[in-house]
């Protein structure tokens, strides 16, 4: 009985592997009939380390937008204390968090290069934190409020999605 048992789960796992080779999830319920897919990311953390996890999870949902067949609109909106991390300025910058910047400059960087993608800073934020808008990374554009960009952006139609 053990050895029927056995031979029922090998055949099932090999079965199930079979059937399950070369299955790509996607999301095509939800992005039937979408031709662009307009998203702002409303980005406001002051962990470099988990910045750089969402870039990671932004370019891989712009990769995944395309291999999708619909064409990315995204922005970036950076607001708060995230505005340190998007700076070329790294005075007031622990040793530790430094790799995570560089990490964080070179997605950012690659974001930059992708068509669809846009990324804006708030002009109220860097303000408030003492960034320089002339140290902000390449591809950054400061704006005058991120949330009057939220608000522009969501009655055009984009998605708002929060990184916090």
């Amino acid at each position: 009985m053990k050895l029927l048992s056995s031979l029922m789960i090998v055949i099932t796992l090999v079965f199930s592997s079979y059937v399950n080779a070369g299955y790509v999830p996607n999301d095509e319920d939800a992005l039937q009939g979408v031709k662009t897919g307009k998203v702002i990311f409303d980005i406001n953390m002051a962990e470099p380390k988990k910045m750089t996890l969402y870039l990671m999870v932004i370019r891989q949902t712009v990769d995944d937008l395309k291999r999708q067949g619909v064409k990315p609109d995204v922005i970036l909106a950076f607001r708060g204390l995230s505005v340190r991390l998007i700076s070329t300025n790294r005075e007031n910058v622990e040793m530790e968090d430094e790799i995570h910047l560089d990490k964080i400059a070179e997605q950012l960087a690659d974001l930059n290069q992708q068509a669809g993608v846009k990324m804006e800073a708030c002009s109220v934020a860097t303000r408030l934190f003492n960034v320089n808008n002339e140290s902000l990374l390449d591809g950054i554009k400061p704006v005058g409020n991120t949330f009057v960009s939220l608000t522009g952006y969501q009655a055009q139609g984009y998605a708002n999605i929060p990184i916090y």
